[in-house]
Parts: structure tokens; sequence; C-alpha cells
């Protein structure tokens, strides 16, 4: 009969349940259930979104921009370091460690509050046996990427107006030639306008407080690498991810201040053609394979 019908959206779903039954668990489970079971037997929700979340930020933060940071004391990495000719200061780096912590403590930690509200209000999970598996963090980081480069690349290019540049993206602009820790150097606005965009994937994606520290964790991982100042082949697994910016992109948008505005991927600038000037530069130099990969 016609009303017993399967709706193809049933028959798409019907075939991905029998696919996920032949996918591995979450490698290493077991211990990770141990901690967390511990962890949400220990601590009220309130504590694991609030300061749980603040602890995850800034123990990932600086922990992703050590390397980064320890690179410029290693002679043989410096023949990746993509500005030759501008180098790491400790004046500069204590400037940029300053207003990284006023932003982190005084803006992102107030933000970070109403984590709790969130999961409260739209019943986030935060038990071991509601823990999605590896595959649903991968498909939902993706989603919120996407969804987060598409926010920074129009909010960021709004940024660079000539009316407004010089009272809010001009302070991240100080560093024309980046290192790790100035990914989050950004005038207080800024962070509030740029950062709307990380929040905005939550709010479609998230199913568990976990996913919240695991977009984060990704977020932080991502920009922290293309403002790195060093692009070093082989081992970084983001230039898997088909259309992914990486360093070269974004330094080049510091130097050159016009154009490159996406965060994460070369796909709004290729349609808007933002990505003219660095295409040109590269063409001209060892870039140019990156330069014309979409073309």
């Amino acid at each position: 009969m016609e009303g017993n019908a399967t709706s193809p959206a049933e028959t798409l779903a019907s075939e991905l349940s029998k696919v996920v039954e032949f996918l591995p668990e979450n490698p290493l489970t077991g211990q990770l259930e141990v901690y967390w079971r511990l962890m949400t037997s220990t601590y009220t929700h309130f504590q694991i979104a609030t300061f749980g979340s603040l602890i995850a930020h800034e123990v990932a933060y600086f922990g992703i921009c050590l390397p980064a940071f320890l690179f410029q004391f290693v002679p043989f990495l410096q023949r990746f370091k993509i500005q030759q000719d501008k180098q790491e200061t400790s004046a500069l780096q204590w400037k940029c460690f300053k207003l990284i912590l006023f932003n982190h403590f005084f803006i992102q930690a107030p933000l970070i509050l109403g984590v709790y509200a969130y999961t409260e209000m739209f019943g986030i999970p935060y038990d071991w046996e509601n823990f999605p598996r590896w595959y649903s963090f991968i498909v939902r980081v993706f989603m919120c990427a996407v969804i987060e480069d598409t926010w920074h690349y129009f909010m960021h290019r709004a940024l660079h107006d000539k009316r407004i540049y010089k009272y809010i993206h001009k302070v991240h602009h100080h560093f024309q030639s980046p290192f790790g820790m100035t990914a989050e150097y950004a005038h207080p606005a800024e962070t509030m306008i740029l950062g709307t965009g990380f929040f905005i994937g939550l709010l479609l994606t998230c199913n568990h407080v976990a996913f919240l520290w695991v977009w984060m964790v990704a977020r932080l991982l991502e920009t922290i690498d293309v403002h790195s100042g060093y692009d070093i082949p082989y081992i970084n697994v983001f230039h898997l991810i088909p259309g992914y910016a990486g360093a070269r992109f974004h330094d080049f948008h510091h130097k050159n201040f016009t154009g490159n505005y996406a965060s994460s991927f070369i796909w709004w600038d290729w349609i808007f053609g933002t990505d003219k000037q660095w295409k040109e530069f590269y063409a001209k130099t060892e870039g140019i394979t990156k330069a014309t990969k979409l073309d």
C-alpha cells in the first residue's frame, strides 16, 4: 500500500545504520569512561560547564601554542618560517600575552559562564551513556567548521571596511608576521563578533557537553596553525582536508592586509575572488601549486 511506502530519507537512514554497525568503538574507551564517570560523579553540571570549559580552553590554547613558540629556538625549523625577514621578539610576545590573558578572562570567561545555561536550556547531556561515537564528533566538527568559516569570511571582510578597520580589526593586524599566540590577539569587540561563529555551529549540532570541548580544541588547533608563521610539510593532518587554507594562506593576509578573509577554508575567497592577490603572489614563487589548486 502507498501509505506504507518507505521514504527516501528513511531508506537512507536505514542504510547508514547498517554501515555504522561495522564502525569501531571510540578509541581508548575504557580509560576515557573511567575518567568521565569520575568527573561527572564528582562535579556538578555547573562546575563542568563553566570551570571545566575554562580550564580546557586555557590548557588547549597555550598547549597548542607551545610548539610554534619553541620552533623559533630550533635552527633547523627556521627554513619553514613563512616570513623569513620578520622574527618574533620577547617584547612582541609579552605584548601579545598580556592582551590574550585580558581577552580570555574578561571577555571569553563571561561567555563561557553561559555554557551551563545553554546546556540546561537545550537538555544537552553530560552522562557517559549518551557519549557520542567518534564519527559523530568528526561529522559535527566539520559542520561547525563550515558554519564558522562562512560567518568568519563575511564578518572579517566587513571588519576590513576602511570606515571601521582602524577602530577594531587593526588591533589584530598589529602583527604583520603572526605567531601562534596571536590567534586570539584582538580587540574585545572583534572577539565577540568573530567568536559568534563558533557558537552558531554549536547551537545547531551540539549533542553532548563533550562535543563542545572537542569543537573548541579543533577550532583552536586550526586558528593557531594558520597563525603559527610556519608551514611544515607532511606532518600537518589538516592539509588532508579538501579546501583547507593553512598557514601560508592566512599569513599572506597579515602581510598583504587585503583578501584571504576566510578562517579555515579557501572556498569563499575563491568564490568572491578575494584570493586574487594571493594567487598572483604565489604564482611568482614556490606557491604556484597551492595558489591554483581550485582552478
